[in-house]
């Protein structure tokens, strides 16, 4: 299915379902989409707010490392409005926030970490009030050396997690035995999630130690635990809420906890309910960002372009704490492959601590930084033997064959899905790559000025949490006896449509129409204990446990109608809004009203959990993922050799979602995808200066892609085939894996400036290819200018 076939006023009432066509593959409208266009949706900051509520604004730390000897609040004090301040005194519980790594304060303590780490905030009767007073609170830090780049840290050993080995074979003497051998490096920045809504709480103390908490997260979970870890409570007492957030993209999954936890100390220390919102610029200096990599490389590889070993250190910039740093670097480690076999290889990857944010989840979780430096690797190959990258990336690519010598990953997982045999020339002959390339050739010959560049990249990507536990759901589905069902589960809305296809689901499993199913606010007293709402696994673990849940209810009515039809149960038919046996025809609430006239229970939870998925973390092996989702992008890119500007002109893509629950929201969820990633690696540069402060702090110097850089022609195509995997609709997961289909935007960056530059050298372009590091690339604009 195309996108453009979607936006078709033809196929228009399609997204209108009938009351006799099932739900599940139909391109149905979001569930708050018209809510969201007449500003009716309620987001954190809409709610009706408490009599008494304050407004809490943060005190920020303006030194990148240092001792903290005191906090001067006096004349913050002395302003209209202030109640007063908080600091790490009052956190009643542990001081240490309960993530992960269990190094990063709820407040500073003694010492400062980073520019804008949190001191404390300051209480007033209006957030303006609030925000003005925590600009007079003064600070007494003594400053102290400030590590502020991967390579010093790594060589002063600086690390929040220690370093990581995967090896399989022998790759040092592969490389030796090799016909040609090739190193390089490359760096690839961060990326800021700019979500619409920014970080938010409200905390609202209640009766008996009891606590509701309004957060913008993706994990209301962890900020149930974090919160009660903090106030010493058990996590029973916390109760938190979340309807939907205004854009997530994984800044939400950990650091949305620290927001609730201020307001929670906050609200205790006060005794009344207490609003934390960050306003863009302190959002962008606290919160952490996608992590920054910087790689060495050194591989060897035949005429045809395999790669025959491979030798490559990863430095992962994590800030100045742990967050998620562990497992977004170990993914980055299961991607460095990206789709491509490596018979002997050995990965080192350094878990790096700086005085910056402490970086978190971003889209794709580690497996961008992964993709990106094999397709770069694949690229310089290609250079070097005069070769169409094309074809030496199909050369690379693991076997058809489940069983074949080249389906095992380095990390032990074989590949029994593999697809991109047949997908990567499909999507070649669709965007006309073979006389493209030969068309661009000529124009580069004759253009001195202008060059173009094409380059057609393939993704493979993990479906499932690398961390086995979270790979489990809950939900519930309540049918009301008016015949509407409401159903509750564990993940998140972020605007991925994850609400929408849980009601397609429900809705056909009951055989009721879309339109009487209601899927409510995420809430930690419905479904306790839920994973975060990422990794791309929302609809596969809470779809199929709304799915299981609807079942039994459904099992509930059809063996109720069976006793009084004298059937089997199998054969009883729910569809369009009846319920149909071989004698006969009832309406759906008819049913439902009688059922519950005779005591049927008419609800039911569900859990669903992974299967075959394993992990050994200490030796990062095993089978991490229940299935890969694959994909390819053709990108067309011209350069301004004399400015650096660049512009994308053109890209197709072939994508593989198995079978869609929703082809208009997975269509939408890919073309943001990839302008996502594209912003990432061409005009998304993230800048920290000397003194460790990051000075594009704002809409003003940090630029995220509008609607001027889509390219006028924009083709997605759904690749047809289901599933291989019994997962949900015979679907496949849609969130992350189009992220990374904008590495081919990089390269045809980079094949653009070999154009103009020559030579077969490894090329060096700082990721985002940005006007100025293309320069550089050009050899235009040196380091020392």
């Amino acid at each position: 299915m195309k996108a453009l076939d979607l936006l078709s006023p033809a196929l228009a009432p399609a997204l209108t379902p009938t009351r006799s066509v099932p739900a599940v593959g139909r391109p149905h409208v979001h569930e708050s989409a018209l809510a969201q266009v007449q500003g009716t949706a309620h987001y954190i900051d809409d709610l009706p707010e408490l009599k008494g509520t304050l407004y809490a604004a943060p005190i920020l730390s303006n030194v990148a490392h240092g001792r903290l000897r005191g906090v001067d609040s006096t004349a913050a004090l002395a302003l209209p409005g202030v109640r007063g301040v908080v600091l790490s005194a009052d956190v009643p519980g542990d001081k240490i926030l309960a993530a992960f790594g269990h190094d990063e304060p709820v407040f500073a303590i003694d010492s400062v970490q980073h520019v804008g780490q949190v001191i404390g905030l300051v209480v007033a009767g209006s957030m303006r009030q609030a925000r003005r007073a925590a600009r007079l609170v003064r600070c007494d830090i003594d400053a102290l050396p400030a590590v502020l780049d991967v390579h010093t840290a790594h060589a002063q050993k600086s690390y929040v997690l220690p370093p990581v080995f995967v090896r399989r074979g022998d790759a040092q003497a592969a490389l030796l035995r090799s016909e040609h051998r090739l190193s390089g490096q490359l760096e690839v920045g961060g990326q800021e999630h700019f979500y619409l809504e920014g970080q938010i709480a409200y905390a609202l103390p209640l009766e008996q130690q009891q606590w509701q908490i309004y957060s913008s997260t993706q994990h209301p979970g962890e900020v149930q635990h974090w919160v009660a870890h903090a106030l010493g409570l058990e996590n029973h007492a916390v109760k938190v809420e979340c309807r939907r957030m205004g854009g997530g993209f994984g800044g939400k999954e950990t650091q949305a906890g620290h927001l609730a936890v201020w307001a929670c100390v906050a609200a205790r220390k006060f005794g009344c309910p207490v609003k934390l919102r960050l306003d863009r610029d302190d959002d962008f200096m606290i919160t952490g960002k996608r992590h920054p990599f910087a790689y060495e490389y050194d591989v060897g590889f035949d005429d045809s372009g395999l790669i025959t070993g491979l030798h490559l250190d990863m430095l992962a910039n994590c800030g100045f704490s742990a967050d998620l740093s562990g497992p977004v670097a170990d993914r980055a480690i299961f991607h460095a492959d990206n789709a491509y076999f490596l018979s002997d290889v050995e990965i080192a990857s350094y878990r790096c601590k700086t005085n910056t944010q402490s970086h978190t989840a971003f889209r794709g979780f580690g497996g961008p930084q992964g993709v990106i430096v094999i397709e770069a690797i694949i690229g310089d190959i290609a250079r070097q033997l005069g070769l169409d990258a094309f074809d030496v990336r199909l050369r690379n690519l693991y076997d058809k064959n489940p069983q074949g010598p080249r389906s095992l990953t380095h990390y032990q997982m074989r590949v029994e899905d593999n697809i991109l045999h047949a997908l990567m020339p499909a999507l070649a002959a669709s965007a006309q790559y073979r006389q493209r390339q030969a068309e661009i050739a000529e124009w580069n010959a004759g253009q001195p000025v202008i060059k173009r560049g094409l380059a057609l990249t393939p993704v493979k990507f993990g479906i499932s949490f690398t961390a086995t536990l979270f790979n489990q759901a809950g939900a519930l589905v309540h049918v009301y006896t008016d015949g509407s069902v409401q159903v509750n589960h564990g993940g998140t809305e972020m605007g991925q449509g994850l609400n929408t296809k849980v009601a397609q689901i429900v809705a056909d499993e009951l055989g009721v129409p879309l339109e009487r199913v209601l899927v409510t606010a995420s809430d930690t007293s419905k479904i306790p204990n839920a994973s975060a709402t990422a990794a791309s696994s929302g609809t596969d673990l809470n779809g199929r446990a709304a799915q299981y849940a609807a079942r039994t209810v459904r099992n509930n009515l059809a063996a109720f109608v069976s006793g009084l039809d004298g059937c089997g149960a199998g054969a009883v038919d729910f569809s369009g809004g009846l319920v149909r046996t071989p004698k006969s025809e009832r309406r759906w609430e008819d049913v439902v009203g009688e059922a519950f006239a005779n005591r049927i229970q008419l609800w039911s939870d569900g859990f669903y959990r992974t299967p075959k998925i394993h992990y050994d973390k200490t030796t990062l092996t095993g089978r991490p993922f229940y299935y890969f989702a694959y994909g390819a992008a053709c990108s067309e890119v011209a350069l301004d050799t004399l400015t650096g500007e660049s512009r994308v002109l053109r890209v197709d893509i072939l994508h593989d979602v198995g079978h869609s629950i929703n082809p208009a929201i997975d269509i939408g969820q890919i073309e943001g995808g990839f302008v996502q990633g594209m912003g990432w690696l061409t005009n998304e540069q993230l800048v920290w200066n000397d003194k460790g402060l990051l000075t594009t702090h704002a809409p003003s110097t940090y630029k995220i892609p509008t609607a001027g850089d889509i390219p006028a022609h924009f083709q997605i195509d759904l690749w047809p085939e289901a599933n291989r995997e019994d997962n949900v609709g015979g679907s496949k997961a849609v969130g992350e894996p189009p992220f990374m289909l904008a590495i081919s935007v990089y390269e045809a960056l980079r094949n653009a400036v070999a154009a103009s530059r020559g030579g077969t050298q490894p090329l060096e372009l700082t990721a985002p290819a940005t006007a100025e590091n293309l320069l550089r690339a050009l050899g235009r604009v040196h380091d020392d200018a």
